[in-house]
């Protein structure tokens, strides 16, 4: 029998699990890989710019489809490694908690290898992250780092073994100032939206695409495109973990995931979404991300509360007009979903960072869903036409993808939406085969002092 106070808790959690995005008599919805039959006008149509395995496949039918589609979703997830190592790169480069020694940014990285001041303090902050991650309890960012690193077969128990670590990591570094320079010699045309379809994919974010995103929205109701109460079911692709990102990121916050939560806070704000209501899935391919989320979700069940630290680099180059805008969205940030707390002290080292923090409601945290291991170029979920998607974000990922992947994304996209609507990204898709998919708001937004320079959220509605 239950005591009273049991009863109590018993309903209260009946309740929450109820009212959550997957509630009792609602199955989880099922992954597939895009059929060979969705797939065959996109594979006409690109012709000879196929990849080469299907070029050397012949005719193409839906056992040989799907025996390549599998693998190539395989290699996807595989350049997950070099994204992991991409981070490890960047907490070498700009990591404060464990090490005193000059940031490596964009000027001195190009320099590596034929500066000895750069390589001094290279080498100095080598020395000081191998022995953070040598530690027997790291904090939880480098502790995630040092499992990767065992698991790649590297220890730390011997002087030996330690400089077989700092030599990766050294070697890392190298790697992506060739992999900078490349892409910095690249010209900013249309294939800017596909410049690191070779590189590994990684899982850093920062608050630029959730402010751009929160325009985009203002913009879409100034037109009509969004309604109040319009917007029920929501998933982002790629949500992202966010730490020491690429840009002068930093390492004095735990791992964090902010996008569900920042798009959650303007769709509230403007009346676009009912926070009782509402439901948001995250797609992702990585067991890191898809973890964290789960692991939220389960503590704000049990009526924990989620905190972020939202950090962002006040040296980046802005026009004056940019500056302004980001730092009113920033400052409001968090508002409809929580309350703000004291944020981390930012370490010395980290000069040019400004942050605050939000304790984001346990009842808004369970308003997602379990996350979804899912890739969008690959795979798709099959819904009942109840459970198509109001809406669908994807910032900072499709860019990792050539014109033939990112068509069948587009496709499986636009087989998740209800008639009506709206992928939204800050990646150009082509069109070359009809996908139901049409191009309606390009949100430009000129964040750079120089004038040519645009950040876009392109907006893309399925067709009715």
């Amino acid at each position: 029998m239950f005591t009273g106070k049991q009863k109590l808790s018993l309903y209260l959690v009946l309740l929450v699990l109820s009212s959550s995005p997957l509630a009792f008599g609602q199955s989880a919805p099922k992954t597939e890989f895009i059929p060979y039959q969705s797939a065959k006008p996109i594979v006409e149509a690109m012709g000879d710019s196929l990849p080469q395995e299907l070029k050397a496949a012949g005719n193409l039918d839906a056992t040989k489809w799907s025996a390549w589609v599998q693998s190539r979703d395989q290699e996807i997830r595989d350049r997950l490694d070099r994204g992991e190592e991409d981070t490890l790169t960047n907490l070498l480069r700009f990591g404060v908690t464990y090490t005193k020694e000059y940031r490596i940014d964009d000027d001195y990285l190009v320099r590596y290898g034929n500066s000895s001041l750069v390589n001094a303090f290279a080498q100095s902050r080598a020395d000081d992250l191998v022995r953070a991650l040598a530690a027997s309890n790291p904090p939880a960012g480098l502790a995630e780092m040092k499992s990767f690193l065992l698991n790649k077969g590297f220890s730390f128990n011997t002087p030996q073994q330690r400089a077989v670590v700092k030599k990766y990591l050294l070697d890392n570094l190298a790697r992506l100032r060739d992999e900078f320079l490349k892409y910095r010699a690249q010209p900013k045309d249309e294939k800017r939206f596909q410049l690191f379809q070779d590189r590994g994919i990684s899982l850093d974010t920062n608050l630029w695409p959730d402010y751009q995103l929160d325009a985009a929205f203002r913009e879409m109701v100034s037109q009509g495109l969004l309604k109040p109460g319009s917007i029920r079911r929501v998933a982002i692709i790629g949500p992202g973990l966010d730490f020491v990102n690429k840009e002068s990121g930093n390492d004095f916050y735990p791992p964090q995931t902010i996008q569900p939560f920042a798009v959650l806070d303007s769709l509230f704000q403007l009346g676009l979404a009912d926070p009782a209501t509402v439901e948001l899935f995250t797609f992702d391919i990585s067991p890191s991300v898809n973890a964290h989320v789960e692991r939220i979700r389960k503590n704000a069940l049990q009526g924990t509360p989620y905190i972020v630290q939202l950090p962002w680099n006040t040296q980046r180059p802005m026009s004056d007009e940019y500056r302004h805008a980001f730092v009113a969205y920033w400052e409001k940030l968090g508002n409809q979903i929580g309350a703000p707390v004291p944020a981390i002290s930012v370490p010395a080292g980290a000069t040019g960072t400004s942050t605050r923090a939000v304790k984001i409601r346990a009842q808004v945290v369970q308003r997602i869903a379990s996350p979804v291991d899912m890739n969008i170029v690959y795979q798709r979920l099959t819904l009942p036409p109840e459970q198509a998607f109001d809406l669908l974000i994807g910032t900072n990922i499709f860019l990792y993808y050539g014109n033939f992947e990112q068509e069948l994304a587009r496709a499986n996209a636009a087989s998740m939406l209800r008639p009506g609507g709206f992928l939204l990204s800050n990646g150009k898709l082509p069109d070359t085969v009809a996908s139901g998919l049409k191009d309606v708001l390009d949100a430009p937004i000129t964040s750079s002092v120089n004038p040519l320079i645009t950040d876009t959220i392109f907006c893309y509605q399925r067709v009715k």
